[in-house]
């Protein structure tokens, strides 16, 4: 092995600092995320959140909020599991898998709608006021990773609660 083999990959640049060139819309964003996390419980929106983050491969957004998610409480195997949750349901209650099964929809909208048994489902484990706030949240994170993945953002350096919102 040579003194390269044990060596790290460099980590990529971001290729700008969009919240500092856009601050209206960043602020704009901020508060549309306090708003669509209202009434949403915190564990599952960080489940959510990385969820969404997987399917967009939002590394930055996957550095954030995994570490949110281990910071409250919530156990690496869950978390480990959920890139895989069709096959690791028994990791998740009921009402957990019809959010994943939501954002997975949401997320992914291959066949141009969300399919009207994910969204039977979701209603049957969520108010509707409550399923407006979760399909809010799953909209919000979508929008966070098209701007974190777009502009490339570096993974690996948040710390949880850094931006606390």
């Amino acid at each position: 092995m040579t003194e390269t083999d044990n060596d790290f990959n460099h980590e990529h640049s971001p290729r700008m600092k969009w919240a500092e060139h856009a601050p209206e819309v960043y602020k704009a964003m901020v508060g549309l995320d306090a708003a669509a996390r209202r009434g949403v419980d915190p564990t599952l929106l960080e489940l959510v959140k990385i969820r969404a983050s997987q399917l967009n491969h939002c590394a930055f957004c996957l550095d954030m909020h995994t570490k949110d998610a281990l910071a409250a409480g919530e156990s690496v195997d869950r978390i480990i599991q959920l890139s895989a949750w069709e096959e690791s349901r028994h990791f998740y209650t009921a009402r957990e898998i019809a959010a994943i099964e939501l954002t997975d929809a949401v997320t992914v909208l291959t066949d141009g709608f969300v399919p009207d048994e994910v969204y039977e489902r979701a209603a049957k484990h969520f108010e509707e006021a409550e399923l407006a706030q979760l399909i809010a949240a799953i909209a919000v994170i979508n929008t966070w990773n098209r701007f974190a993945v777009t502009t490339r953002m570096a993974p690996g350096h948040y710390t949880p609660g850094q931006y606390k919102r």
